[in-house]
């Protein structure tokens, strides 16, 4: 089998940059070719085998090629079909079941991405309020859609890549995270659709909104007639059965999901109040919605059989005591090492910082010393220990991950940190 470099050279002849997915390309040397998954882990094309703790940025929550989650596929292929452009009994089945573990939602729509379902939510949030203006809080990450390509740096507002006009950004204003002062002050504008967020940020190392915070938040919406928009892209039935709507006790007026609910199949959802949801119709001046692949046979049949596991079994629990023990483990090497450090945000997806104490904001983050936590993930990686280079990314814990060797795997982060703090 050729090299991960000899294989990135060949598929640049057919694709930009090598790669279907900007993120995947780590550069000419570095970026992987994957031969199989399976479990908690991966073997490259090179042979080499890996424990992975970024899981595909997160979707796998059971463990990749679960016998469960892909026998009910194959069922429903072979049963039923994939995809017909009518819909199947299982539509609202896979919906009362969502129902049925999370209060937040009386009526809800399929999608195919996160992406697909924060447009879907954003839009029935404008058709709902009859307003434009959407606060978006920085640090958070809601798909690779113009309006929530924008980014808070140094520079003020900038655009995530080219091809971004400005006028995307014009009816979409950012407030910092555990800033109620910061949120009062945006209301006093235009009046507002929505305030999206991630309560538990998964693409800035998990940092979190405080209790307090979320709660005068759901305030400061209902108060306003404002649509608070929860993104459990990456935290629903993840960091608890019910996402992290469950962990805070306060519920959004609509939610994304996509990643865990499937684990690993390409599925996605949006929902919450049925008098807001209900706006998607055919009558004048209703939102429209709608897809070719949406609700899916294989996307549903996959979503009902990772959620019923994860519903009916302990699935939760054991990813939740693995990356417990996971932090103790690094939480030793660092201290052996004299790394100040903190870790943010549920065992399930944790983010390590190293910082004193541990960041409320992205602009927190800033202040972290994330060079050297990036030569000691790249320090890990050379070692089979798969993660995120970028401490912006948590580390993703599946029911698989119960098999990991611990001690080995102390020893391993030992020595990538003892080499990166050479």
């Amino acid at each position: 089998m050729p090299d991960n470099a000899t294989l990135l050279a060949h598929a640049q002849n057919h694709m930009p940059m090598g790669v279907l997915d900007s993120y995947r390309y780590w550069g000419a040397q570095d970026s992987m070719f994957i031969r199989t998954l399976q479990g908690g882990g991966f073997t490259s094309c090179e042979g080499r085998e890996y424990v992975d703790f970024r899981l595909a940025y997160g979707p796998i929550i059971l463990g990749y090629r679960d016998e469960r989650v892909d026998s009910a596929v194959i069922s429903a292929i072979r049963d039923i079909g994939t995809v017909s452009g009518f819909s199947t009994p299982l539509d609202a089945e896979v919906v009362e079941l969502i129902k049925s573990i999370c209060p937040n939602i009386e009526k809800m729509r399929f999608a195919n991405s996160g992406t697909e379902a924060v447009m879907g939510a954003v839009r029935v949030a404008r058709g709902f309020t009859g307003r434009d203006r959407v606060l978006v809080v920085e640090g958070g990450f809601h798909g690779l859609y113009d309006e929530m390509m924008w980014r808070s740096d140094d520079n003020g507002i900038v655009p995530f890549g080219g091809g971004l006009p400005e006028a995307t950004r014009a009816n979409v204003d950012f407030i910092e995270l555990n800033d109620p002062e910061g949120l009062a002050k945006a209301f006093e504008g235009a009046p507002v659709a929505a305030v999206v967020l991630e309560p538990i940020m998964g693409n800035c190392g998990s940092i979190s909104a405080t209790q307090e915070y979320m709660e005068n938040l759901r305030q400061t919406c209902t108060d306003a007639g404002t649509m608070l928009i929860i993104d459990e892209v990456k935290t629903g039935f993840r960091v608890a059965l019910g996402g992290a709507q469950q962990l805070y006790g306060v519920h959004a007026d609509l939610t994304t999901y996509a990643k865990a609910m499937g684990n690993g199949y390409p599925v996605a959802a949006f929902g919450g109040r049925a008098d807001v949801m209900d706006v998607i119709s055919f009558d004048e001046g209703g939102v429209t919605h709608g897809g070719t692949y949406t609700a899916n046979l294989i996307a549903l049949a996959a979503a009902e059989a990772t959620l019923t596991i994860l519903k009916e079994t302990d699935a939760l629990t054991t990813v939740d005591a693995v990356g417990a023990r996971i932090q103790e483990l690094l939480g030793r090497v660092f201290t052996r090492f004299g790394v100040e450090h903190t870790f943010a945000g549920p065992d399930a997806m944790f983010g390590v910082h190293f910082s004193r104490e541990v960041p409320m904001t992205y602009r927190d983050w800033k202040s972290t010393d994330a060079p050297l936590y990036t030569r000691f993930a790249k320090n890990l990686i050379e070692a089979g220990v798969m993660l995120e280079p970028d401490s912006r990314e948590p580390w993703f814990i599946c029911e698989a991950h119960q098999t990991v060797d611990l001690a080995w795997l102390e020893e391993t982060a030992s020595g990538a940190l003892e080499k990166a703090l050479r």
